[in-house]
């Protein structure tokens, strides 16, 4: 691409940002990405969450987005990225929540308190576990989805399921001690 040549690229883009806005931007090319978004991720909900990401970076980075014919190609491949990121995440969720019912299932059948000092000791394990793991772990026994939790706590989505763990291990360790006392 000649001297020339990358002047009037520049010079298209600084057009193109002059003249259509982000409004205009987002009324033009909506409808492609949204489509586009739930060809691959086929759930209008989450199709729509990839929408609002795609039309955020392209705020975010306006001032380096190409412009002019080439936002729509672009809009269109950041859908594709989005929803592909957007799949991604929901498998690592779904696998995440199976194996935690598989092990609650499990110590659900182990922790059946049949007296209160096995309840006194269970409050007493989970008395010794620091927050936020105390409740991530409490949460996430009442049912509460990882992302229900990262907003109920104000915390990373994807942190949350490392502090489930972490409290997790920390009740049993607790508990053993605390339980196994006579």
């Amino acid at each position: 691409m000649g001297a020339g040549a990358a002047i009037e690229s520049v010079a298209s883009q600084t057009e193109w940002r002059e003249a259509v806005g982000f409004d205009e931007a987002f009324t033009l090319h909506h409808r492609a990405v949204f489509a586009t978004a739930r060809a691959v991720v086929r759930d209008a909900a989450l199709a729509e969450e990839v929408t609002q990401d795609v039309f955020l970076k392209l705020y975010r980075y306006r001032d380096s987005v190409p412009g002019g014919e080439l936002l729509r190609p672009w809009l269109l491949r950041v859908a594709i990225n989005e929803s592909r990121n957007a799949i991604r995440s929901r498998n690592r969720s779904l696998a995440r929540d199976t194996a935690y019912e598989k092990t609650r299932q499990e110590t659900a059948i182990e922790f059946e308190p049949d007296s209160s000092q096995q309840l006194e000791a269970a409050r007493q394990a989970l008395d010794k576990i620091k927050e936020p793991m105390r409740s991530c772990l409490l949460l996430r026994q009442q049912g509460l989805s990882y992302r229900e939790i990262a907003q109920t706590l104000s915390v990373k989505e994807n942190y949350v399921g490392s502090l489930v763990a972490r409290a997790r291990k920390e009740f049993m360790r607790s508990y053993g001690k605390i339980g196994a006392k006579p």
